[in-house]
């Protein structure tokens, strides 16, 4: 088995485009033996733990309205190009989303982490909800076949909170500056939203591989 580790954050909208080209690059090789595991990279680590109105959030960060709307009509032609829906027009606010990658870490101790990173990116892109909302993260958690309740207890308290925040600050001293970053084999270091034919080339030589050839 191959190791694919993922800093992402579940409000990328490259990490979203990313994800989808690399999950393709799966489909088309069906025989693969790549392991995915998640881990956590906020876009905004300053964001107050209530998040901000978008359109405020997106100005600042931007320089103007101008600035926002060049950034993502760049973005919404890229995501349309993978096959992927974006609705940033039912996002009202940009969430912290400390909770949200608690709520992702808590999915691989159940095994069904890339599920619930697919059910927080389309919440967030396609429905436009709220992933901060801890009644939006115990549905997807609930949908995921993790118990509801469980969930909830822990989202009301700060379980695992610090944990999160390190691995976060761990991400940034080892260099990662932005997401996604995807980490193969502990050796090959892919950053951005490659293309899918990238994808597939590096999975045919990682099994073309003599170590992989003698496993």
């Amino acid at each position: 088995m191959t190791k694919i580790d993922i800093i992402s954050d579940p409000i990328c909208p490259w990490c979203y485009i990313g994800k989808a080209k690399l999950d393709r690059a799966f489909a088309a090789r069906p025989g693969h033996e790549f392991e995915v595991e998640w881990h956590p990279f906020q876009l905004n680590p300053e964001m107050p733990p209530e998040g901000m109105d978008r359109r405020d959030y997106l100005e600042a960060k931007f320089g103007g309205r101008a600035g926002a709307i060049e950034v993502y009509t760049s973005i919404a032609n890229a995501a349309e190009a993978a096959g992927l829906t974006v609705n940033f027009e039912k996002i009202g606010r940009t969430p912290n989303t400390v909770d949200a990658h608690r709520l992702i870490h808590w999915a691989g101790l159940e095994g069904v982490q890339s599920a619930v990173v697919n059910k927080l990116f389309n919440a967030y892109f396609v429905d436009g909800l709220d992933i901060s909302d801890h009644q939006v993260l115990v549905e997807i958690a609930i949908s995921s076949g993790i118990d509801g309740e469980m969930i909830a207890k822990l989202l009301a308290q700060d379980a695992d909170q610090d944990g999160i925040l390190k691995r976060d600050a761990y991400a940034r001293e080892k260099g990662v500056r932005g997401v996604p970053c995807f980490i193969v084999d502990n050796h090959y270091v892919v950053q951005g939203a490659q293309d899918t034919d990238l994808w597939q080339r590096l999975i045919d030589e990682i099994n073309a591989s003599p170590a992989k050839a003698q496993a």
